[in-house]
């Protein structure tokens, strides 16, 4: 995984790194202020961290004993370009299939008004009859 992209999508896929990259939206903040709410070793914390910044999510950095990480959003950018492509594909294609339905239902309702009036209800019993076997 070479690409950009790439990385940040499985970055993403963890749920506790989605969770560090939360905290930090809300601003910079230490290493030991990040892995406070998660059941796990230090050492676990920065493997997660250690993802993040390769794949050019976040940024850490060294102030005497602290040591701050901060978010960095244009990987987040490119990855929500991407998928709004396909939600764009999506949506159109949603949108066909609602006018093709109601194309469809609009063409069963003319159908129906068409039918002689004896014909409608003959078929209604024929309906009711057959689920009723």
């Amino acid at each position: 995984m070479d690409d950009s992209i790439s990385s940040t999508f499985a970055a993403l896929a963890d749920p506790t790194r989605r969770a560090i990259l939360a905290r930090l939206a809300l601003g910079e903040t230490s290493v030991t202020k990040l892995a406070e709410p998660f059941e796990m070793s230090m050492p676990a914390v920065s493997k997660h961290l250690r993802v993040l910044e390769r794949a050019g999510l976040i940024t850490r950095g060294r102030e005497a004993q602290w040591r701050p990480c901060k978010l960095k959003a244009e990987p987040l950018r490119e990855a929500a370009g991407w998928l709004e492509e396909y939600r764009q594909f999506w949506e159109q294609s949603f949108d066909r299939l609602d006018e093709y339905l109601q194309r469809l239902q609009a063409e069963a309702k003319q159908k129906h008004a068409s039918e002689p009036k004896g014909t409608q209800s003959n078929n209604k019993e024929k309906v009711h009859a057959r689920d009723n076997q």
